[in-house]
């Protein structure tokens, strides 16, 4: 075949230029358009062309042709050995893949998301102690009374916004209010339950307030008192009347949540109020590929009290696919509440309600986490000893407790969502959220996987709570902090 291209060649009469084609020369080559690649036939004499080469002023240079991708092939040894890796630990993926565009906006987005914060201890200043086992009783009379409190939901990829219900004119509504009952039931065992239901009447078709970047009253989303039953807040560039907690009868309004909590396997609780509740274990190890169907999925809620009056409950959902490898958080819910009452005095309306609907509320900057930290923390490790007894509920803990001078630096990678073309989801750890709550998922270099929260207050005082999981897929510890941010030198 090389014989005749040669044979033709060598007799120019008989070449005719076509369309996309051109002739080159004494050294015939064929060269498609400006939009094609250069094919070269080579002459079998001293001087002839190799392919690869171009002659240039009487030099031959190496031909470096753009490499095609092709997407219908993928690289088995480099797929091989990151599915080695991912099953030596847990690694963060999205169904989604590993980056998500989004449109741009203009220069004050407030909406952020970046990768965990790196903390280093500076100095101990007490070594771990053993502490007592919080009292069941003493942690449910800190959670039974009466709540009122406001609500959200939050995209896990982006910490943008997200709808909480539709209205009656098919509008989205991005707030609630809430109030929840919590009171002690007796139960057939030694230890009591704790049951709650929650009411709640959603409101606010406008979305977020895009002008917290700014320092102003109405920014931070003052009360009018001469508008009686109204919030007036601003929202964009426009001011929005929003209806007060008490132009509410939430009494009536539509039941949101009834659950029941008791010694139950994952709780872990303190005595104040706060508590981390999720399972014992999670689905860590070989995938079955003829269970394809199935999602596992766990609901973990973990709650910070703050003055024994006001709490703040995260709760994040999270999917496991593919054996752990595979993890997926598809819905965070902020809730926010008051204790106004106990259950058996109703009080409530001469109580005034004033917390602000939290899509009005400033977000926190990691600026405001960074520096030096006098951390005092308590620490649940469960023991897994007795099988029988982790099944049955009574899950050992053994508690500690230690304080420290940590120091937090800026993480990473951040980026305000909507400023990027692109947002690296591998990269999306910390969703910074507004009230100074911030919520992150991570696996560490350890393939440790950590479901924590945390909630900063003005006043310069961060409270954390932070649940481990090891590679095993078995609860490792759960930890609570309260941080004092130090402003000596």
């Amino acid at each position: 075949m090389q014989t005749h291209c040669i044979d033709a060649l060598r007799n120019n009469s008989l070449l005719r230029p076509l369309p996309g084609f051109r002739l080159c020369g004494s050294r015939p080559l064929l060269l498609f358009s400006s939009a094609a690649r250069r094919v070269s036939c080579s002459l079998p004499s001293s001087d002839r062309l190799f392919h690869g080469w171009k002659q240039r002023a009487g030099k031959y240079e190496t031909v470096r042709a753009k490499k095609k991708d092709n997407i219908w092939s993928i690289d088995n040894e480099l797929a091989s050995k990151k599915a080695e890796e991912e099953k030596k630990g847990l690694t963060r993926r999205r169904k989604t893949g590993k980056k998500m565009k989004g449109a741009r906006s203009s220069g004050d987005s407030i909406v952020m998301v970046s990768g965990a914060m790196p903390t280093e201890i500076e100095t101990v200043l007490q070594t771990q102690e053993p502490v007592i086992k919080p009292s069941w009783d003493i942690f449910a009379s800190s959670l039974t009374g009466i709540w009122r409190g406001v609500g959200a939901v939050f995209s896990p990829f982006t910490a943008e916004l997200e709808p909480i219900d539709v209205g009656n004119q098919n509008e989205n509504l991005f707030d609630c209010y809430s109030l929840s009952c919590i009171e002690k039931i007796p139960s057939q065992g030694s230890v009591s339950q704790i049951h709650r239901t929650t009411n709640w009447e959603a409101l606010n078709p406008f979305g977020e307030a895009r002008k917290h970047a700014h320092a102003s009253p109405r920014a931070a989303g003052s009360v009018n008192s001469s508008t009686p039953g109204k919030l007036i807040l601003d929202a964009g560039d426009m001011k929005v009347d929003l209806p007060s907690y008490e132009s509410f009868d939430l009494s009536y309004s539509e039941v949101s949540e009834e659950d029941s909590m008791s010694m139950e396997p994952g709780l872990v609780f303190f005595e104040d109020g706060s508590y981390s509740r999720g399972p014992v274990n999670i689905p860590v190890g070989e995938h079955d590929e003829s269970k394809y169907f199935l999602y596992p999925t766990y609901r973990f809620e973990q709650c910070l009290v703050k003055g024994c009056h006001k709490r703040l409950r995260i709760v994040h959902t999270i999917e496991f696919n593919e054996g752990g490898a595979n993890i997926q958080i598809t819905r965070v819910a902020v809730w926010e509440e008051e204790w106004v009452s106990p259950v058996n005095i109703s009080i409530a309306d001469g109580v005034p309600f004033d917390l602000k609907p939290i899509s009005q509320r400033k977000r926190i900057q990691p600026s405001e986490l960074t520096g030096s930290w006098k951390v005092f923390e308590i620490s649940a490790t469960p023991v897994f000893s007795d099988a029988e007894a982790t099944e049955e509920g009574d899950l050992p803990l053994v508690y500690l407790c230690m304080e420290t001078l940590k120091k937090r630096s800026l993480p990473g990678s951040s980026a305000f969502f909507g400023e990027e073309e692109e947002l690296d989801l591998n990269d999306v750890t910390a969703l910074w959220l507004p009230g100074g709550v911030v919520g992150y998922v991570d696996v560490n270099k350890e393939g440790t996987l950590c479901i924590g929260i945390s909630w900063y207050s003005n006043e310069g005082i961060n409270l954390v709570m932070e649940r481990d999981y090891g590679m095993d897929g078995n609860l490792k510890e759960v930890r609570w902090k309260s941080e004092i941010k130090r402003r000596w030198s």
